[in-house]
């Protein structure tokens, strides 16, 4: 399974967690299977609201999850879509997150309890 979690540095599991999905910095995408790190510049970062097509940004690299502090009911759609779930972060570091990911200690982001406005995380 691999985990794509938008982070501010490319510090790998040491990466800080980033507040928005689509506007991050980087995207550090962890592989359970492997337990390797993978880091993809957001070339993406910097767009109108609503605008955003990170999917498109992570190109080959496949994804089976988004964990982040919050996304709005579009970007659900489209992630589910792909067949890609979305969870609500719940730490600071990548490292956090995956341990709590791995827990099941992560609310499954829907389409009911998406963002409506920013703010909500």
């Amino acid at each position: 399974m691999r985990i794509c979690i938008p982070t501010e540095t490319k510090d790998g599991l040491k990466a800080k967690a980033y507040g928005h999905f689509g506007s991050a910095p980087f995207f550090t995408v962890y592989d359970t299977d492997k337990k390797e790190v993978k880091t993809v510049d957001n070339t993406n970062a910097h767009h109108s609201h609503g605008m955003c097509h990170p999917i498109g940004v992570l190109g080959a690299t496949s994804i089976d999850v988004v964990v982040c502090q919050g996304m709005g009911m579009r970007a659900v759609q489209k992630l589910n879509e792909a067949n890609i779930k979305a969870f609500r972060a719940s730490g600071e570091t990548v490292s956090d997150i995956i341990k709590k990911y791995e827990a099941n200690e992560l609310e499954e982001i829907t389409v009911q309890n998406a963002c409506i406005q920013h703010g909500c995380h």
